[in-house]
């Protein structure tokens, strides 16, 4: 997938961030350190990956040998466990309340409004309160069932903008207009809440209502806590589940496919079989190595949590001994069926001096870029998924030599699904008590115009809340992104009228040197009208493929 998008690295190295142009974010969580001195985190044995690498190499090779047309099952992914061969399946106790969700990028929770979130089917509203912490509540007000997200913020209270009714700290309510001056506000007129973390620069949510949170939980990410560790971080609204899209960022493979030339190491000629190796298997994820088989690379580890978090961490010894400890970690949060929200953050120790060149707008649409690469054949498999509903072992054809990940998380859920609201797993299936709403990312003449308009509150518009516009599914939940745009919506047009300005003056003066200087001023300013709106237009336009027919 594209997903993930778009950091600064070296041509030839794993490490984020330390770089020549802008690459992919996938790119980074993929690509291959070539550092000899690599440290491996101290996993498993290299004699014991080598065989399963060598494994998967002959069961390729093995098939050569075959009839045309005839199937071998060897190069197709299989049982993963004496229970799975035996045709019995494996149950894990699982209850999705009970974890930890990245909610939002702490940065980026805004001071002056409610943030209306979901996780799976239960819609939720962040904000600041008047002390500036943090404060979560059902999105729904007691009174006539409202959207709180919907209200605003009065003196650091959240006022429901049905009735003003109005609820501070742990969801009690405080003002209701309409009652009497005698009269007490009744005990029932206050909101669910529901515990929030700020960890690591992320606001974490507890969706239990009924078990305390259990802090033990949140993940913690140890070189995000190193000194030094800088990161680029940017959040992406998507169109398809978020199983969809860990499935996504754990598949190397399309790589060199779905991003050809993007980036400089995602290559289609360097499409090639991948050998993988399981090294740990829980309740709550698996864990393992990957590498090209062609290249003899080095292997790379990944490492899935539930519910929803997926992680590369590794490092590099330069020449002077001194280790940099990188990382690629995805945040995957389930908005619904069909529709997820993606975190990415990429980090290391040491960082180029290139990467002050390139301004953080520029990165974060890159990102954009490459996943939306993906989306149009991510929502199209989104839609087919819940028609068919079925799992998805009769539906894809996996195989051991780029699919072992997918399998892997499939199988997963076949162990916890049954803890979800709804799931597809790789031999089981929960359906959504509701059907899903699938909304298709267009690529076209309509998406492009539809992206790039900056006209305000009209459907198909920029600011239209649709997850098929890049200004919505990202610009609005970024801080630095929106600020930016809306500079260069001024300058744009403070040029425009300069421009125009300066035109008009030069057609009234006679002398012809002060025409020259005047036309030469009002062109200066058309090329910044220009460039103006190119960056508009690279932080609200959809990517479209060159090779679709408009």
């Amino acid at each position: 997938m594209a997903l993930v998008n778009s950091f600064l690295l070296p041509t030839k190295t794993h490490i984020s961030l330390h770089v020549s142009p802008p690459q992919s974010i996938k790119t980074l969580l993929w690509t291959n350190p070539s550092s000899s001195n690599f440290n491996f985190n101290k996993a498993v044995s290299s004699r014991r990956k080598q065989a399963g690498y060598v494994a998967a190499a002959a069961d390729i090779k093995a098939a050569s040998t075959l009839l045309d047309g005839e199937e071998d099952e060897r190069l197709l992914v299989g049982p993963s466990s004496e229970q799975e061969r035996r045709g019995e399946r494996e149950v894990a106790d699982y209850d999705w309340t009970e974890e930890w969700y990245p909610l939002y990028l702490t940065k980026n929770v805004p001071h002056d409004a409610p943030l209306g979130l979901k996780v799976y089917d239960k819609n939720v509203v962040l904000f600041r309160d008047g002390n500036d912490k943090f404060q979560c509540y059902e999105d729904r007000c007691p009174h006539r069932l409202a959207k709180l997200s919907e209200g605003q913020l009065i003196d650091g209270r959240l006022e429901c903008l049905y009735h003003g009714w109005q609820f501070e700290g742990e969801g009690k309510c405080v003002k209701i207009p309409q009652l009497p001056a005698d009269a007490k506000i009744p005990k029932s007129a206050c909101v669910k809440t529901y515990e929030l973390r700020d960890s690591q620069g992320v606001i974490w949510v507890w969706m239990s209502l009924k078990t305390p949170p259990n802090v033990s939980k949140i993940p913690w990410f140890e070189n995000f806590a190193r000194p030094g560790f800088q990161d680029i971080s940017t959040t992406h609204e998507l169109p398809y589940d978020h199983s969809i899209l860990l499935e996504n960022l754990m598949d190397p493979a399309h790589i060199p496919i779905s991003h050809d030339r993007t980036a400089q190491s995602a290559k289609r000629e360097d499409a090639q079989p991948l050998g993988f190796e399981v090294t740990e298997r829980t309740d709550r994820g698996f864990a393992g190595w990957w590498r090209r088989e062609k290249s003899g690379s080095k292997p790379n580890f990944l490492r899935f949590e539930a519910p929803c978090v997926l992680q590369n961490n590794g490092e590099i010894v330069d020449k002077n001994g001194e280790i940099n400890h990188y990382s690629g970690l995805f945040l995957c949060r389930p908005t619904g069926q069909g529709k997820s929200m993606l975190i990415v953050r990429f980090g290391a120790t040491k960082r180029s001096p290139l990467l002050k060149l390139f301004p953080e707008w520029y990165i974060h649409q890159n990102a954009s870029k490459i996943l939306e690469q993906d989306m149009g054949f991510l929502s199209s498999q989104n839609e087919i998924l819940l028609k068919e509903k079925v799992p998805t072992n009769e539906l894809y054809l996996n195989l051991k030599s780029s699919d072992t990940w997918v399998a892997e998380y499939r199988k997963w859920m076949d162990k916890v699904g049954h803890g979800m609201p709804y799931h597809f797993g790789h031999s089981t299936i929960s359906l959504p008590k509701e059907p899903a709403v699938v909304e298709h990312a267009p690529a076209g003449l309509v998406a492009g115009l539809s992206a790039s308009s900056p006209a305000k509150g009209g459907i198909g518009t920029m600011h239209a809340p649709n997850l098929a516009n890049r200004y919505f599914r990202h610009v609005i939940h970024c801080k630095g992104c929106s600020t930016a745009v809306k500079a260069f919506q001024t300058w744009k047009n403070v040029l425009s009228a300069v421009a125009v300005a300066l035109a008009a003056l030069a057609i009234l003066v006679s002398g012809r040197q002060w025409k020259v200087l005047l036309l030469a001023s009002a062109s200066l300013c058309s090329v910044g009208v220009y460039a103006c709106s190119t960056a508009i237009a690279m932080n609200t336009t959809n990517f479209i493929r060159i090779h679709r027919r408009l």
